[in-house]
This record gives C-alpha cells, sequence and structure tokens, in this order.
C-alpha cells in the first residue's frame, strides 16, 4: 500500500532527497503530497521544487505565535490528505493543532539514541560528553520535545580520533538509510501503538 507523506523541513533537506530516491527507486511506497519550510530560504525547498513536489514556506512572523502556524500547517496537511507527517530537520517542536489532526502519525528523526541526548545539538553533546556509542533514532512525536514512542534505533560505535564533523557524516549516512527504510515499515503496516506507549513492529 502507497501512503502520502506531508514533510516539514527547516534545513539543507538531505533527508527529504533521501526519501524522494527511495520512492523514485521504488523501494519506497510512498507520495510526498507536501512539503513544508519553517524557513524561507531553506535548501529544502529547491529539492521540493526540483522534484516538482508542492511546497509551503511560513515565514518567521507566523511562528511568532507557534499554534497559528501549526494550525495553517495541519489545515494544509488535511487539504494534501496526507497518512503521515514526516519531520526531516524540522527545527520548531510540533502542537496540538498537528498532534490531534495525526494521532500516532507525527514521525520524527533524532540523531541520537533517546532517551540520551535531547535537543537541537545532539551530535555535538554525544561528542563532548565521549560517548562510546551514539546512533539515531526514529519516533513518534508527542508533545515533549524528542520523547514519544521509539519506532527505530541504530547504534554506531564512535571511533577513536573522529572529529565532529567525521561523527555528523556517519551520522547522516545511518539516517539517509533508517528513516525511508521505517516509512516502509509503516506504508506496510508493520508499526503500532501499544496501550503502554511503545511501540511494536511486526
Amino acid at each position: 500500500m502507497s501512503i502520502k507523506l506531508g514533510v516539514l523541513l527547516s534545513g539543507s533537506g538531505t533527508n527529504l532527497q533521501a526519501i524522494i530516491d527511495r520512492i523514485a527507486a521504488g523501494t519506497l511506497d510512498a507520495t510526498i503530497e507536501l512539503v513544508v519550510s519553517s524557513r524561507p530560504d531553506a535548501y529544502g525547498i529547491k529539492r521540493a521544487q526540483e522534484a516538482n513536489l508542492q511546497t509551503l514556506t511560513l515565514s518567521k512572523e507566523l511562528y511568532a505565535d507557534p499554534l497559528v502556524a501549526d494550525e495553517i500547517i495541519a489545515t494544509e496537511l488535511r487539504m494534501h490528505d496526507v497518512d503521515y507527517v514526516i519531520m526531516a530537520g524540522y527545527m520548531r517542536m510540533v502542537h496540538d493543532p498537528i498532534l490531534a489532526a495525526f494521532p500516532n502519525r507525527v514521525v520524527n528523526l533524532h540523531p541520537a539514541l533517546l532517551p540520551s541526548f535531547k535537543g537541537a545539538h545532539a551530535i555535538q553533546d554525544a561528542y563532548d560528553y565521549g560517548v562510546k556509542v551514539t546512533g539515531v533514532t526514529v519516533h513518534f512525536a508527542d508533545d515533549k520535545y524528542d520523547c514519544g514512542p521509539i519506532i527505530a534505533q541504530q547504534a554506531l560505535a564512535v571511533e577513536e580520533g573522529w572529529t565532529v564533523d567525521e561523527l555528523e557524516e556517519h551520522i547522516h549516512a545511518i539516517e539517509h538509510v533508517l528513516y525511508p527504510d521505517t516509512i516502509q515499515l509503516l506504508a506496510e503496516g508493520r508499526v503500532s501503538v501499544r496501550d503502554n506507549g511503545t511501540v511494536e513492529v511486526l
């Protein structure tokens, strides 16, 4: 079954590109109905336009009231009839207008093994802490930052002597495979949230 995606981004859009590429390769049963950017100058919007995808860009002024911004986004996503909302480097929290419209269908990617190293600087924080293992988490978003039921994780052993930039490269390489793989699990209907808030993957 093919699922319809709405993608939220704020930056370069490399994870959007990974999803676009997997759809084009026929290994991801999905379509991207709308790409939303929190920044007008995000390179991810250029990637979306090059792939002939519908885009929506919100200005900084609109985000002065995050609930108003999220109401606009939720309305647009509903109009495009999306099944799942995919946060791909979206540097803002989502709030009730989106979460209520898409319960257990807002998915986030985090560059660390949650619950460790939450927040916007997870790669740097893990590096500074000197961890020997970090990784990537895909989870359903909820009303708390970098919480919500975990769908998938992949660990990465940190090599001695890596710079933080090298660590970031390896993290992104995992993201670009794990995220489309996880979205494919959603497309196949293999992911459900149990009553206790944990995720079952069949």
